[in-house]
């Protein structure tokens, strides 16, 4: 059920199926919204609550559907979670909108769209060159995060592990924006990161340069309190050689050459699961 949900979640994602209202953040906007406010969110206790409450209702409904119809009603429940959190579509608005105004050159409108793009980190860039490495970097980022991570959590943990790596993902990204200072949520997001980071990571380099990506994943990913997107990132670089001169607008040469990356290092990935499922490691 892996592999096939995780080909039905591309293809609805990539052919824009899904309406904004059912994707994974605005569900978790509108559940927060509804559940919890500052004082319920401002204890461990309640931070643990509102994160793991969506994984337990999904692993509620799929205990009850289990084994129900020849799990035929399973199979749709994997499809309808897999499907929820792999749509992001204003990720993937902002990012046209930043290759867009690189095409026209309007270099304003690439600062502001780049600055949009992950909002744990303020752009810090000196020119246009600068710029369009700094946002290849995001993108093998947002990569990771949004598809790479979610996938590896699904493949091993269900629909259960997707969501709860989703929810936690949510409240980071909240608490960043938000300044609320939440308590466990950092910590558990590090957790949840530490070997999904490093095994993704890995991808780069076996999707780019081998010799300088292991060099870089060898140097990052060994050690014990180094953070993710530093594995991720910087192992996406050495990995991939970097253009210094095309018919791209120049803030977007490096973007698109680390976007390739991410794109192989995502068909490696789904090669791989094909693999494990063909010899039954996955099912």
């Amino acid at each position: 059920m892996a592999l096939f949900s995780l080909l039905v979640a591309i293809l609805v994602e990539r052919l824009k199926l899904l309406p904004s209202s059912l994707q994974f953040n605005h569900l978790m906007e509108r559940y927060h919204k509804q559940f919890w406010d500052d004082e319920s969110l401002g204890t461990e206790f309640g931070v643990a609550m509102a994160l793991i409450l969506p994984a337990l209702v999904v692993f509620l409904i799929s205990h009850l559907l289990h084994g129900i119809f020849f799990d035929l009603l399973s199979l749709l429940f994997w499809l309808l979670i897999s499907i929820v959190c792999f749509s992001h579509q204003n990720l993937r608005g902002l990012f046209k909108q930043y290759i867009q105004a690189a095409c026209r050159g309007d270099v304003q409108a690439c600062y502001r769209y780049a600055g949009q793009l992950d909002c744990a980190e303020c752009l810090d860039v000196v020119d246009e060159q600068d710029l369009g490495q700094n946002v290849g970097q995001t993108v093998a980022w947002i990569n990771y995060r949004y598809y790479g991570a979610v996938a590896l959590f699904l493949i091993f943990f269900g629909p259960v592990g997707a969501v709860l790596y989703c929810s936690v993902r949510f409240y980071s990204d909240f608490n960043i924006k938000n300044n609320k200072g939440m308590p466990l949520v950092d910590h558990l997001h590090t957790l949840l990161d530490w070997i999904p980071s490093r095994l993704f990571s890995f991808g780069y380099v076996l999707s780019g340069q081998f010799s300088s990506g292991l060099g870089a994943w060898r140097q990052y990913a060994l050690r014990l309190r180094c953070d993710a997107k530093t594995i991720v990132t910087q192992t996406a670089i050495a990995a991939e050689s970097l253009p210094e001169a095309g018919n791209a607008p120049i803030s977007l040469q490096s973007t698109l050459a680390l976007l390739a990356l991410s794109k192989r290092n995502f068909v490696l990935l789904l090669t791989l699961v094909s693999l494990l499922t063909i010899f039954g490691f996955v099912s």
